[in-house]
């Protein structure tokens, strides 16, 4: 019964996209638990999911059409997972994607977060999150128009340096980014890790009370980060207040709140301080 109904899904899908359309709009995440649960046909579920991505402007694509649109050296698909759509397309960790033409599923079904962990790839690319691990993207050549960010000045290095310092057990780690183009700082997991997204999902569930330290990478190119680099010694307190921002910034940037609110709190009033006359 099960594989008469998948192919007449596959039959559905072929000659009546519409139609099938509106079935995955509403059957979708039932389909996507078989990704998880049912090894023997995955391999079909996978040539009926639809996804929405960074390209689609909202409409279903399917790995084939995102698959024959791989660029020049990509050798993964890239997805994010989350909960609102509207803030994964727009997260930091897909700059450096969108500068290449990279496509990135935006997964935001619960059971997305797990299907994607169970060692599943198509047509052999295997499915790679955007914010796990370092980026790979030095390889995949950059659209027309957009320039290689040159190599970062030896302050910025030092400031990188100062920030890990600063933030110690508060970060598995702090890095320069190659995911970055536009905002300074971006937080992501560790390379064999559990994904952020699905790291929430299971301390929400009581299932991993620990959890693991992010990694905070920072954009060297971005003209703050270059600012905070240029500052004296004299500075020491304002750039530990800022180190300590830039990682608020990157959580609030990822739908959290700062770990600690009320130092977070009076840091900002610091920083307004300073700038008054």
């Amino acid at each position: 019964m099960t594989n008469r109904i998948l192919s007449e899904l596959e039959k559905m899908s072929s000659n009546d996209a519409q139609a099938y359309g509106k079935f995955w709009d509403n059957f979708g995440p039932v389909l996507k638990e078989g990704l998880y649960e049912d090894f023997a046909r995955r391999e079909t579920l996978l040539s009926l999911a639809r996804f929405t991505t960074s390209a689609s402007e909202g409409k279903g694509r399917s790995l084939k059409d995102y698959v024959g649109d791989l660029k020049d050296n990509q050798t993964a698909i890239y997805y994010a997972t989350g909960d609102d759509l509207d803030r994964l397309a727009s997260s930091p960790q897909l700059e450096g994607f969108r500068a290449r033409g990279v496509e990135v599923l935006l997964l935001t079904d619960q059971i997305d977060s797990f299907w994607v962990t169970a060692g599943l790839d198509y047509e052999g690319k295997p499915f790679k999150s955007v914010t796990q691990g370092a980026a790979d993207l030095a390889l995949i050549p950059l659209l027309e128009g957009q320039n290689h960010p040159a190599e970062a000045p030896e302050d910025v290095t030092q400031f990188i340096a100062f920030v890990k310092t600063t933030l110690g057990e508060a970060v598995a780690d702090v890095r320069p980014s190659d995911r970055l183009t536009q905002s300074p700082v971006c937080l992501v997991a560790a390379e064999h890790g559990v994904d952020r997204q699905l790291e929430k999902l299971l301390a929400g569930a009581g299932r991993l009370p620990g959890g693991s330290k992010p990694v905070l990478e920072i954009n060297p190119q971005h003209e703050l980060i270059a600012a905070l680099s240029r500052l004296s010694e004299a500075d020491h307190a304002f750039k530990e207040d800022a180190a300590r921002l830039l990682l608020d910034d990157a959580k609030i940037a990822d739908g959290e709140v700062p770990a600690d609110v009320r130092a977070f709190s009076a840091r900002l009033e610091r920083l307004f301080s300073r700038a008054l006359p």
